[in-house]
């Protein structure tokens, strides 16, 4: 059946939609994760396991479903997680994503792999950013991208540091997908069989990895996996004196991505860190591991009101949202939420699943009896 964006009323319609325009190597890369993909498919069972127990009678007419997260305001508690190679999904890439979050006042992280400059990112849009920063050996590079998101006025830095070495995405083995788009004749086949992605990606600028183009060619101008990415150009030796260093250099609200234990989560408070992300990156790393709704109560045990707590993955529905902000999480982040409708239909695509996602949080909201975020608690909790 043709899907229209219209008719996308949740993650999994996007999806579908985003499936239906993209050629196979590309949307692989967005569905797919580590391994068997086991911990990519827990992220979001893990909140079929997690019961909400609703109160009535509450007088819930007016809803606040704002919070502030590394000092911004957001309207809404889940924001757009920073993804790479957004242009390669569709040819407005990280421009419609920016414009589509101010429109809902919510915050937009920016990858070190994005495909459009932080400077014009950071001129396009006044609403809240962050820069995700990867830990490259280039040292030259690493100052260069610290200067320049602050240049353009980003407001939050956030270090990964679960990507010292790639993921085994045995998807993207099998696709053959690399940055930029490897031309063979089965690639070709797969463009050719979507020639609205092919006609808007070969006549719109040439793609690159804009903050990466002027020190590296991987990704840009010689064909690269990410999975022999992260393995060969990220410092492997990185650790928590550089993390706290990079925190100092770059001044302002510092965020740790990839943070899953509260042993880990207590070294983020110790080094002055502003909040953490517990994320398992989507699944696209260490398959096995726990998801991050699975940790965050244990790791808001352990550091709660010391340090913001960010659920960053396997975000699907309003409910999922409210069961992490009542489990301890400050908010929650999501890639593949509005990725699979950034492929869908661009800025519009975008737009319409924060309008979902917004529009269910708020009824999710009514319902369970709650008017403000701040009264969520795990009293409405009951695990399976």
């Amino acid at each position: 059946m043709f899907r229209r964006l219209r008719n996308c009323n949740n993650v999994e319609d996007m999806r579908l939609l985003a499936k239906q325009r993209l050629p196979g190597p590309i949307f692989h890369y967005i569905d797919g994760a580590a391994d068997d993909e086991i911990t990519y498919r827990r992220n979001s069972t893990a909140f079929d396991d997690c019961d909400l127990v609703p109160n009535v009678l509450a007088g819930v007419d007016d809803v606040d479903m704002s919070v502030t997260v590394m000092g911004q305001k957001l309207e809404m508690p889940i924001f757009c997680s920073p993804t790479a190679l957004q242009r390669l999904f569709h040819h407005d890439g990280e421009r419609a994503v920016a414009k589509a979050a101010a429109k809902y006042g919510t915050l937009f992280g920016v990858s070190s792999l994005s495909t459009v400059s932080l400077a014009e990112i950071g001129a396009l849009s006044q609403s809240p950013k962050l820069f995700q920063f990867y830990f490259h050996k280039d040292r030259g590079l690493n100052d260069a991208m610290v200067e320049r998101a602050k240049a353009a006025n980003f407001d939050a830095l956030a270090l990964t540091v679960d990507t010292i070495t790639g993921g085994n995405r045995e998807r993207d083995l099998h696709t053959g997908f690399t940055s930029p788009p490897r031309l063979t004749l089965k690639s070709l086949l797969s463009f050719a069989a979507h020639p609205g992605w092919a006609f808007n990606y070969f006549t719109h600028e040439a793609f690159e990895l804009a903050e990466l183009s002027d020190h590296v060619q991987e990704g840009s101008n010689v064909a690269v996996s990410v999975g022999d990415y992260f393995s060969t150009m990220l410092d492997q030796t990185m650790d928590w004196t550089d993390a706290e260093n990079l925190r100092a250099k770059w001044g302002g609200s510092f965020c740790l991505k990839g943070i899953m234990s509260a042993r880990d989560a207590r070294r983020a408070v110790d080094i002055g860190a502003t909040a953490i992300m517990v994320s398992n990156h989507g699944g696209r790393q260490l398959d096995g591991s726990r998801s991050p709704f699975d940790q965050v109560a244990e790791i808001a045990d352990a550091v709660g009101g010391e340090i913001e707590i960010i659920l960053d993955g396997g975000i699907r529905r309003g409910t999922h949202v409210l069961k992490a902000l009542a489990a301890g999480a400050t908010a929650c982040s999501g890639g593949r939420m509005y990725l699979y409708a950034l492929a869908a239909a661009g800025q519009a695509g975008v737009e319409r699943a924060l309008s979902n996602m917004c529009d269910e949080i708020e009824r999710d909201m009514k319902l369970l009896g709650v008017s403000n975020i701040s009264q969520l608690d795990r009293d409405m909790l009951r695990y399976r």
